[in-house]
């Protein structure tokens, strides 16, 4: 027994959740879930993060909040670069202003979207197009624009990550036979989650790996309007097996933990963040 102990070599996985020196984009990271999982990067030792969404102020407002953060390695910044990821020529030139602060990326997170709610038999053409355009196609051509920085500081052994930001209502379904069904939404969800399946096998080989986040309820501006219109919060957090909706701890560690050592081996997946609700509706 002590010869076969001796013969156990321990790895050393002090810093197996750590991102020293990560170089970050996240997209939509002005507010709500972006911001947050680019706090939680900066916390974990990403020594840049690039901070993107329409509006500049929103982008200089995140930016002020994620550089007071007390906890950042020494000179660890985020930098505010708007732009509308609707417009492949405006995720041109977002990937034009990146490269003028650094030659690589680690780290991108498309969180960039948009929801819609209308009466099935109403549901007008243009927010159908709208939707579908941010959440799916604005994120391939984002990750394609990407892919030299990507690339760039990439290797088998420490790969460059991106992840997407789909919704359990791609896994499921969303809210339907209402006024504000969201059928276009779920629809979005579902193709970006299995888009990065695809980009998954066809970046693996090239040092990317590529993965999805599927929130349920997570509280937030763009949420709360809907949490109320399906039984408010309080109803959704009873009937949710572990008695709570999504906190920002919750997205920010799903990402940090994808972007390092420790997920060095996961590709393609999906990781849901429901607390089981999406298991729990599926019961007969």
């Amino acid at each position: 027994m002590a010869d076969a102990q001796a013969d156990v070599q321990l790895k050393d996985f002090q810093n197996i959740f750590r991102l020293e020196g990560k170089v970050a984009v996240v997209t939509g990271g002005s507010r709500g879930l972006g911001l947050h999982a680019a706090s939680g990067l900066l916390q974990a030792g990403a020594s840049r993060v690039f901070i993107t969404s329409r509006k500049a102020k929103a982008c200089e407002e995140a930016c002020a909040a994620l550089n007071a953060l007390p906890n950042k390695a020494p000179g660890a910044k985020a930098i505010s670069v708007p732009a509308d990821s609707s417009k492949v020529s405006e995720i041109e030139r977002l990937v034009a202003e990146v490269k003028k602060h650094t030659d690589k990326v680690d780290i991108l997170l498309a969180n960039a979207g948009a929801t819609w709610g209308a009466p099935f038999d109403e549901h007008p053409e243009q927010a159908f197009t709208k939707v579908l355009d941010l959440n799916v196609k604005s994120v391939f051509f984002t990750i394609q624009k990407f892919t030299p920085l990507l690339e760039a500081g990439a290797t088998i052994s420490d790969p460059s990550r991106v992840i997407v930001t789909g919704s359990v209502a791609g896994i499921g379904i969303g809210t339907t036979n209402s006024a504000n069904a969201t059928t276009g939404y779920s629809v979005s969800k579902a193709a970006v989650l299995h888009m990065a399946r695809n980009l998954a096998v066809e970046l693996g080989p090239r040092g990317i790996l590529v993965n999805g986040i599927a929130p349920g309820f997570f509280p937030s501006k763009m949420a709360n309007g809907l949490i109320e219109l399906v039984g408010g919060k309080d109803n959704l957090e009873k009937a949710n097996p572990n008695k709570r909706l999504g906190l920002p701890e919750d997205f920010a560690a799903a990402v940090v933990y994808l972007c390092s050592k420790g997920a060095g081996h996961v590709n393609g997946d999906t990781i849901v963040l429901d607390g089981g609700n999406i298991w729990a509706r599926a019961q007969l």
